[in-house]
């Protein structure tokens, strides 16, 4: 290979004058060359034109050929500090003017947009769609909850030194090989060789239209499914959790027992999951409640130094002691339980009295015993209740179809256990037994519920937090 062979092979392959490409490159894919990384630039060149223009990233070390224009006087460079470009042409000015001032580094009025916006391609030559950055400006377009915000001092075009952030700046790991057949399914892209580099020629503009086209169906379109990948894991989980904080009126949290055994454990998990809530309901097979004072204030303190919420702390029997209880919840800084209905009249009393929030959950009681226990409970306290489907089946009656339409309780309902079994109790995911938790969680979306929704609350789910994580979206997805 020489000059006027890769100059031969690059019309070929679909450019010609007067063309924008964004090259994107590996020297030493072309194989056996008789000539250096200037004449391969020189080869482009030579196809675009005088008013064409060749543009490269320059923000890292990125090959030889992206530092052969970057060092070459005619070059200009784009005057932001993160996502910088080279280019050299007729363009190269209006390309890179103003890079600083964009709000992100790949978006909006960035290069990448101007190129797309003027009809450009992007060559990828002997690399594959993991170095195509302008699919980082389909993501910042999208707004993607997962990207960052990165902050760099620089000097600005009139010499100022400036300290400034750059929001939806893409993070480590991204699983864009997977791309290319929507590119080929949808036409946008050329295959061919040059020497031994596979090449690719992409419309600019239809690629970063149909990425977002892509990212809006499924905005995890460019993450991988590797549950060793860290990053992924991460990203997966941050659109989990904006979803939530989006779409839904619910707070969702998970019960401590679901997320794991030990501290570090249920903490990984649930950052893993994107649930930022958790229910103190069992730890290291102990009721949480019947830990030591000092060690469930230790507990708490990792929990919400995780930056984790503790929605509550579930008790599942009444103890003895009530004001040892009391002061236990106190101590380690929990504003609400969830009780079953008490036998001890003073109990709520005491509670109120000591600042705290209450639910009441029905453990293995009828609805018609539910509504006789409340009316005088809710005539003088200020209470919610806990509705726990699976209880309902085992108090043998129909959660949806008699429980929820018939209990006045539902009315004053600040918790739904995201939970299922079949009659003779045996736990099952979701929408799998009889405990009609699919049709309840429609129904209670319906009323805007502001309480929350926790995950294996009060009851087994058969599996991990991450598949009763799974379980729930695909409810929430076929609703």
């Amino acid at each position: 290979m020489n000059q006027q062979k890769i100059a031969a092979a690059l019309k070929k392959a679909g450019l010609k004058r007067n063309d924008i490409v964004l090259l994107h490159s590996s020297l030493l894919s072309l194989g056996e060359i008789d000539c250096g990384p200037d004449d391969v630039i020189d080869a482009f060149l030579q196809v675009l034109g005088p008013k064409g223009t060749l543009v490269v990233p320059v923000f890292g070390a990125l090959g030889i050929l992206t530092e052969t224009v970057k060092k070459r006087r005619q070059a200009v460079i784009s005057t932001a500090p993160v996502g910088t470009l080279a280019a050299i042409g007729g363009k190269a000015e209006e390309i890179c003017q103003d890079h600083w001032q964009c709000e992100t580094a790949h978006g909006k009025g960035s290069p990448y947009l101007k190129i797309a916006d003027l009809g450009g391609y992007i060559c990828l030559l002997g690399v594959d769609q993991d170095r195509n950055t302008t699919l980082h400006s389909v993501e910042a377009l999208l707004e993607l909850p997962y990207l960052n915000e990165v902050t760099h001092t620089f000097t600005a075009p009139d010499g100022k030194s400036l300290t400034k952030t750059w929001k939806y700046y893409p993070g480590p790991h991204r699983d864009f090989i997977g791309l290319d057949k929507y590119f080929h399914a949808a036409g946008i892209m050329h295959n061919t060789h040059i020497g031994r580099a596979e090449v690719r020629l992409i419309k600019a503009k239809e690629m970063i239209e149909l990425g977002l086209q892509l990212g809006q169906k499924n905005p995890a379109f460019v993450l991988c499914d590797n549950p060793s990948c860290a990053d992924c894991v991460r990203q997966h989980a941050a659109l989990f959790s904006a979803r939530m904080a989006k779409e839904e009126s619910f707070k969702l949290s998970a019960s401590a027992k679901l997320a794991g055994y030990y501290v570090p454990e249920i903490i990984d998990n649930l950052k893993a999951t994107g649930i930022q809530a958790l229910e103190l309901d069992y730890l290291q097979g102990l009721s949480a409640i019947s830990l030591p004072a000092e060690k469930l204030k230790t507990v708490c303190a990792e929990f919400v130094a995780a930056g984790l919420e503790i929605s509550a702390i579930r008790v599942p029997v009444i103890p003895s002691d009530i004001e040892k209880m009391l002061s236990t919840v106190q101590e380690a800084g929990i504003k609400r339980l969830i009780l079953p209905f008490p036998n001890y009249p003073s109990l709520l009393e005491k509670i109120c009295e000591a600042g705290l929030v209450f639910s009441l959950v029905n453990t293995q009681e009828t609805t018609v015993d539910l509504n006789r226990m409340l009316m005088p409970i809710r005539n003088k306290f200020s209470c919610d209740t806990t509705f726990n489907p699976v209880n309902f089946v085992r108090a043998n009656e129909h959660p949806f179809l008699y429980s929820w339409r018939v209990g006045r309780f539902i009315k004053c309902m600040g918790q739904l256990d995201i939970v299922d079994a079949k009659w003779d109790m045996t736990p099952t995911t979701l929408a799998g037994g009889n405990s009609e938790i699919k049709e309840l969680i429609s129904i209670i979306r319906c009323h805007h519920c502001k309480g929350w929704f926790t995950l294996g609350g009060g009851a087994t789910y058969p599996g991990t937090l991450k598949e009763a994580v799974s379980d729930f979206s695909h409810l929430l997805d076929n609703l």
